[in-house]
């Protein structure tokens, strides 16, 4: 293994809290983050998270010990919180003496984060305030993400640059900081690991990987993409509490507008309660992701991407993704 002497000494915390080589962890990204993309990244030296997304606990099951049947290294499992059966995943993924549990989506409800202590697990949550950050990690999460505006998927309003420099010097010192979004080389990988971000998140960089198994037409749409055409979804009402989506602008985003319409209408007149209207949302994404990830619908499914999908011009091996991200690194590093 080709050695990275500065990069490797600036994330040896994360890496060895990972358990990988690098501390370069790809984004949960529902039904492109399954055990074949996942198991690479692992093989390769990073660390994968399975998204579980929508699956019910059957499913989850089946996709870590698939997983498992690929890789003998460490791998996470991201679950939503807001998923009706999250104490059931959490209860498959201690049947299988998950290492790591990410707990995305909104603030982990009470008791699972000691559900996810009890099988030994690691907890790491996303914040995105200071304030609730220091919350969390004092109630046991071990390890924070921070995840800007530019990243993929499900978003904050405060742009990665700006989390990193408000959460890094207050936290970094005491506790393992993640950095995600926008990230698509290893230059803006050496900036937040010297201001003490403990590793990485990449989601975008990974979605085209050779062991992906989105769509062809999927990859090809990221490959055409500039930075601009990734844009967020707009709420349009504000008493339907969305939270805004990264995606290539298509059909598909307009879909979601009369999507959002159709459930604060619902809303209004008492039909669905606010958890399920936000579930309806959330199963409209899922969908719409899987036409355009495993069907191929690029004009009417969804494309969630980041900023950085500019960057992505061609399908590459994970191994070669990690190592040119590893030698970017390293190089800005000797230029210092």
């Amino acid at each position: 293994m080709t050695s990275y002497s500065k990069t490797s000494a600036l994330m040896r915390r994360g890496a060895e809290f990972l358990g990988s080589d690098y501390a370069i962890l790809c984004g949960a990204m529902s039904w492109v983050s399954e055990r074949h993309l996942v198991s690479a990244i692992s093989n390769a030296g990073g660390f994968g998270v399975i998204a579980c997304g929508a699956m019910t606990p059957d499913l989850l099951d089946a996709e870590i010990a698939g997983t498992r049947a690929l890789t003998g290294k460490p791998f996470g499992v991201n679950l939503i919180t807001m998923h009706p059966q999250l104490f059931d995943l959490i209860a498959v993924c201690g049947k299988h003496r998950v290492g790591h549990v990410v707990l995305a989506g909104g603030i982990p409800p009470k008791g699972s984060v000691e559900a996810i202590k009890a099988f030994d697990a690691k907890v790491v949550v996303f914040a995105p305030t200071l304030a609730l950050a220091k919350k969390l990690l004092r109630s046991g999460a071990d390890a924070l993400v921070i995840e800007g505006m530019e990243a993929g998927g499900h978003i904050g309003p405060v742009a990665t640059s700006v989390l990193a420099q408000e959460f890094l010097p207050e936290l970094a010192e005491d506790h393992l900081v993640f950095v995600a979004g926008g990230i698509g080389r290893g230059e803006a990988m050496a900036g937040y690991l010297e201001m003490g971000a403990a590793g990485v998140q990449l989601g975008t960089r990974f979605a085209c990987a050779k062991e992906s198994i989105a769509h062809l037409a999927f990859k090809q749409a990221f490959f055409r993409a500039s930075a601009r055409d990734a844009v967020a979804s707009v709420q349009v009402d504000p008493r339907l509490p969305v939270i805004p989506v990264r995606a290539l602008k298509n059909k598909g985003t307009e879909e979601f507008t009369a999507k959002q319409r159709e459930v604060a209408q619902l809303l209004d007149e008492g039909k669905v309660e606010m958890g399920e209207a936000q579930l309806r949302i959330e199963h409209y994404w899922a969908g719409a992701l899987r036409r355009a990830v495993i069907d191929g619908d690029v004009e009417n499914g969804s494309l969630m991407a980041g900023q950085s999908v500019g960057m992505v011009k061609a399908e590459e091996p994970v191994a070669d993704i990690l190592a040119a991200l590893m030698a970017e690194s390293e190089a800005a590093l000797a230029r210092r």
